[in-house]
């Protein structure tokens, strides 16, 4: 088996990344974007806006905006439930850390550890989403089982 920095030299972006990636609109709720984690089991989806890589939410991220109360007959209310009417624009981090297909793993990896982040949405030259590159991407290249033998 190849060793981990010898992966990382030998791959790009392009050859690890996730290509199909979930998306929402700005203005879509976060009711649409919870139904979507639960329905899709994933951890992140891409926010768009004219077509260009706006935001990211994280499954995180709508657990902190969704009062605890949703879904308890007893304990919700009407201020619990407006939490899911919100829109995404409104949880989402901005402008998020991108990256080009053709950028090593081992140089995304190190972009994705400095700027703290668990994804890194990847767009062509011109900003059109190509796909995500998330941390299990990386770890399933570098586990046995994520190799081709």
């Amino acid at each position: 088996m190849p060793a981990a920095a010898d992966i990382q030299s030998a791959a790009c972006v392009r050859d690890v990344m996730t290509a199909r990636v979930h998306t929402l609109e700005l203005d879509d709720s976060v009711y649409q974007a919870a139904r979507l984690f639960e329905r899709e089991r994933f951890h992140h989806v891409v926010i768009l806006a004219r077509g260009k890589v706006f935001g990211v939410i994280s499954d995180r991220d709508i657990l902190k905006s969704i009062s605890p109360f949703v879904g308890n007959p007893v304990l919700e209310r009407a201020q619990d439930l407006a939490t899911l009417r919100k829109r995404v624009h409104q949880i989402m981090t901005r402008k998020p850390v991108t990256v080009n297909p053709a950028v090593s793993i081992g140089e995304a990896a190190r972009t994705m550890l400095a700027q703290k982040v668990s994804c890194l949405p990847v767009v062509d030259d011109h900003g059109a989403l190509l796909g995500i590159l998330t941390v299990r991407d990386l770890v399933a290249q570098l586990s046995p089982a994520g190799q081709e033998e």
